[in-house]
């Protein structure tokens, strides 16, 4: 029988101790080892039990969980995931935790978000954490990039990139899109995220590059130059609308237990870009993208899956590879200049 997941809870709340350890315990293959109120009894703990993985919270006493979980990364590499309160603050400080390493950010219980669906998705996310390849993404520098003013943004454009991501997709985002030249055909990014923290990430993205990063809102056009993300719990599909591409954003169920869901996007690309279209299917835990990957190949797309070495977590890529969907299998470094391949017409689709 396999060993269960053992995990640290930190956080200086003992109400919220005791339910994630009450919760977590019902959770199969996981058991909490112990709790900490701070990072300095969590230090002397991680050290003595050895947890597999650990919860942190952002907001603590003696030291923030920001500046613990840089200190840990240097000495004592651990999957580590960011469990706070999301608000616009948070959200800041969550990315900030998500570039020094940590695997995921999840929010705490709110109205409509209880203990009991807080904990489900908190394990799923710890068993795959456990798995996960702690190491840190090579990036293109950490200077913002001035954008130069004048964006074109009445062009049209016939191509289009449909980029899909989970656990470790930030940082993985961060390193291709940074890469990327003004004129890159339109992208529409689904990344797996809580409502609220999509801003942020697009903002801070924004940034950083030198094409535009943005929010995804209902209607808008994908041109070259721009990146459009998915909000945290809405699909974004892509669309026509005459000869222009834009992308429609609403509710629905979820799809692959996600909402956004990559499935969503890569299906809706394959229907409407066809061969005019690349799919490119990124780090992340569970099996969300993979047959619309292969319906995007199917339909004469550029297919590419990051390979396994440079994931962070190597389920939805291997899902799709294993489904048929991806004719390249790239290293993370490699991706962006896969995607200027593309964009130039010299990156040709493969037959499935």
């Amino acid at each position: 029988m396999p060993s269960k997941v053992r995990v640290l809870i930190v956080d200086d709340s003992s109400i919220v101790r005791r339910a994630l350890k009450r919760e977590l315990d019902l959770q199969p293959g996981i058991e909490v080892i112990g709790t900490a109120p701070d990072p300095y009894i969590a230090r002397d703990k991680i050290v003595n039990l050895k947890p597999d993985v650990i919860t942190l919270d952002i907001e603590m006493p003696r030291m923030d969980g920001l500046t613990f979980l840089r200190k840990l990364m240097k000495h004592y590499p651990i999957p580590t995931i960011i469990v706070s309160s999301l608000t616009p603050k948070g959200c800041e400080t969550a990315l900030a935790c998500l570039e020094a390493g940590a695997v995921d950010v999840l929010s705490k219980p709110g109205e409509s978000y209880t203990i009991g669906d807080m904990a489900a998705q908190l394990g799923t996310v710890i068993r795959a954490a456990a798995k996960a390849q702690i190491k840190k993404t090579p990036l293109a520098g950490d200077e913002p990039r001035r954008r130069q003013s004048g964006k074109s943004m009445i062009e049209t454009t016939h191509k289009v990139i449909a980029l899909g991501a989970s656990t470790g997709g930030t940082e993985a985002l961060r390193a291709v899109l940074c890469t990327l030249p003004k004129q890159t055909p339109g992208i529409v990014i689904t990344q797996h995220m809580p409502a609220g923290f999509t801003t942020a990430f697009a903002e801070r993205l924004d940034g950083l590059c030198a094409i535009e990063v943005r929010e995804a809102a209902d209607g808008d056009a994908v041109v070259p130059g721009l990146a459009l993300l998915a909000p945290g719990d809405k699909h974004t599909r892509l669309a026509r609308d005459g000869a222009r591409y834009i992308v429609r954003v609403g509710g629905g169920p979820r799809v692959c237990r996600h909402r956004p869901s990559v499935e969503v996007l890569f299906e809706s690309t394959a229907e409407y870009a066809g061969r005019n279209a690349m799919g490119v299917i990124m780090t992340g835990m569970g099996s969300d993208g993979a047959r619309g990957l292969k319906s995007m190949r199917e339909a004469g797309a550029v297919t590419v899956a990051q390979d396994e070495r440079s994931c962070i977590v190597f389920g939805m890529p291997r899902e799709a590879i294993e489904a048929g969907g991806a004719a390249i299998v790239s290293p993370l470094d490699d991706i962006s200049a896969r995607i200027v391949e593309f964009a130039r017409g010299k990156l040709r689709a493969k037959a499935a």
